[in-house]
């Protein structure tokens, strides 16, 4: 009877419009809402620097980028991902990337870049294998790709899946807002996460 239960389950997990089941339950799900609720705005895309209140500063909610999806979303949760960061940043500046000429930690945007967000999610530990199977990727979890011209770009696991069941959905903003879209192997991954803060 156990048997034929999971064999049930299994079928319906993998079944079209399944649910990926998320990793760490109450708080993976709440994280997967937050960056869903966003796909309901308007977002026009635009990365321009620009100064903001710290912490808890942020752009204007009508523009962003993929990064934002992700800081917004830790934010609805609790998590301030640009005072996070800073303060990693502040302690530790020689551990992450220099690509941007800085000599100390620049709490306007420092978090809204992705290689940032990938160190930073590194030295807490929360790296996770790189796959090509789409079950290894739990919702709640975050994604790092390299888009074509270089372009690093990040994105949260939704709780849904594709049309043929076999990889859950991407909440992201790719260019056009924030949008849930089978993109999970569109670019090659640079990076798999699952961080639920200290």
């Amino acid at each position: 009877m156990k048997t034929a239960s999971a064999a049930a389950l299994l079928l319906l997990l993998s079944a079209p419009g399944a649910r990926a089941q998320p990793a760490g339950g109450g708080f993976a799900v709440r994280l997967v809402e937050a960056a869903r609720e966003q796909t309901t705005h308007a977002v026009r895309y635009d990365g321009a620097y620009r100064r903001i209140p710290y912490p808890g500063g942020d752009v204007p909610k009508d523009i962003g980028v993929c990064s934002d999806v992700v800081v917004r979303a830790y934010r609805v949760l609790g998590i301030d991902l640009q005072r996070r960061v800073h303060e990693d940043m502040a302690r530790n500046f020689a551990a992450y990337p220099k690509q941007w000429g800085l000599r100390a930690p620049d709490p306007n945007i420092d978090h809204r870049r992705v290689p940032n967000l990938q160190a930073f999610l590194r030295r807490r530990g929360a790296q996770r294998p790189v796959s090509q199977d789409g079950a290894s990727y739990a919702a709640g979890d975050l994604v790092t790709w390299m888009l074509p011209g270089n372009l690093p770009h990040i994105g949260v696991v939704s709780d849904q899946r594709s049309g043929d069941g076999s990889r859950p959905l991407i909440l992201h903003n790719i260019g056009q807002g924030p949008q849930e879209e089978d993109a999970l192997f569109t670019y090659p991954i640079t990076g798999h996460y699952r961080w639920q803060g200290e």
